[in-house]
């Protein structure tokens, strides 16, 4: 009898149940070890202006965001686990629409835990608004505090609308404090005349430096809110000079101030003036090359300056080696953004490290929400700030004087510090017909 062939193919349903469960287990495992992959890797989201109008803001971006990378390329230990760190960036072309939309894909597509945006309400506020929507926690800054608490619709005296969206810096009391502490050292008569135009910045400064400037015996001449992209301003050039105006303050973007400013000395009106102040313009040297020889002692405003005497906890660098650094791998000069970005991912990492869980969201916005430390740009206090999820940040009186040495054109100078103490002033404010 001959013995039956077996079928090397055919498998017992036991065989298979057995092979079955085996895989599964197999597939469990590795979707555990995924998860367990996932669960140690930090995602950052950092969204900057790099071209467009603002692009001043972001040019140095791409220096901080290599040696952020640098610092964190072994990992950041949280409480004895350590985890990998990625941060993805991105340029929204200083366009407000794609400033959301680039938030809500690093949101929705990227899965970040964390998202960082700095420069202007342009990019600040409608990714701040993309996070607080979806229940991200969001650290940002460099803008008025105003415009960002008040813009995105709190009121005052109520409860913070917002839950997991933090600012932190410079607000408008700091620029009337850094402004009175010098002007009133200059003999002019006190008449003041402003380019505020009809955007976040614009709309929160007239509404509060403006009043305090009056308070303090100033005369303020206002043609009006003027569009973004204006590019005839003789109504107010006429004004201006009518007027007799002294003191000049704007906060426009750079090409409109450049517009202005070349039509202004066309006009005579630079003549008059003894006291050209500037914000949002004037920040970076490209601002001030731009204008030839009409740039030199324009009077500006620092949120963050390399003589700042603080360290970056991420990187272990000072003002100075930060700045040196950025000089000598660049050829270019330094920009006070180069401080300013490196402290939103300094404050953003401390507050990784100051929750048990860094992939709690709602633990990671608590973390910050009580975070105090020390950044590249000073001590950030978010239990004490002027309002709720606000931290209080120096503005700086600077000026743009003839460099009498080096490579470049300018010398950027600290001529005031009533913001903060610790900052050295290295000059006094010059007039700008000196």
């Amino acid at each position: 009898m001959k013995e039956p062939k077996i079928n090397q193919n055919r498998i017992s349903r036991r065989q298979f149940t057995f092979s079955a469960l085996a895989g599964t287990a197999l597939l469990g495992s590795s979707s555990v070890f995924a998860s367990e992959e996932s669960n140690k890797k930090l995602r950052i989201g950092f969204i900057s202006p790099r071209t467009g109008p603002l692009a001043g803001f972001g040019k140095t971006d791409p220096y901080i965001l290599t040696q952020a990378r640098n610092a964190l390329k072994s990992g950041l230990t949280i409480k004895n686990v350590v985890y990998e760190v990625e941060i993805f960036d991105r340029d929204t072309q200083s366009d407000p629409s794609r400033a959301g939309q680039l938030a809500k894909d690093l949101i929705n597509n990227e899965n970040i835990d964390l998202m960082l945006a700095v420069s202007t309400p342009e990019t600040i506020n409608p990714v701040s608004d993309a996070c607080e929507a979806a229940g991200i926690p969001c650290i940002s800054t460099v803008m008025p505090w105003e415009a960002w608490y008040f813009g995105r619709g709190a009121i005052a005296g109520e409860p913070s609308p917002f839950k997991w969206t933090y600012h932190f810096g410079f607000g408008v009391n700091e620029f009337y404090e850094s402004y009175i502490s010098q002007w009133s050292l200059v003999a002019t008569n006190k008449k003041v005349g402003v380019m505020y135009p009809n955007d976040a910045d614009g709309n929160a400064i007239r509404a509060v430096l403006a009043p305090q400037l009056e308070a303090a015996g100033y005369t303020i001449i206002d043609p009006g809110a003027y569009e973004t992209g204006t590019s005839d301003f003789s109504s107010q050039i006429a004004l201006f000079k009518r007027e007799g105006i002294e003191i000049f303050n704007s906060f426009p973007i750079p090409p409109d101030f450049a517009a202005f400013w070349r039509q202004a000395a066309q006009q005579g009106l630079t003549r008059q003036i003894k006291i050209c102040q500037v914000a949002k313009t004037g920040l970076f040297p490209s601002d001030i090359e731009a204008l030839g020889g009409l740039g030199e002692n324009i009077a500006s405003a620092a949120y963050w300056h390399k003589a700042f005497p603080y360290r970056s906890p991420l990187t272990g660098q000072n003002g100075v080696e930060l700045c040196d650094s950025y000089e000598t791998e660049s050829g270019e000069q330094w920009t006070q953004q180069l401080g300013a970005s490196l402290s939103l991912i300094d404050a953003g990492v401390e507050a990784m490290r100051a929750t048990t869980n860094p992939k709690d969201k709602a633990a990671l916005a608590t973390a910050i929400s009580q975070l105090k430390t020390t950044t590249i740009g000073g001590r950030l206090d978010f239990t004490s700030g002027p309002v709720p999820n606000v931290a209080f940040g120096p503005i700086i009186g600077t000026q743009w004087v003839k460099a009498k040495t080096g490579p470049f054109e300018y010398d950027y100078v600290i001529t005031e510090n009533a913001t903060d103490k610790n900052v050295p002033v290295e000059s006094v404010l010059r007039l700008y017909n000196s």
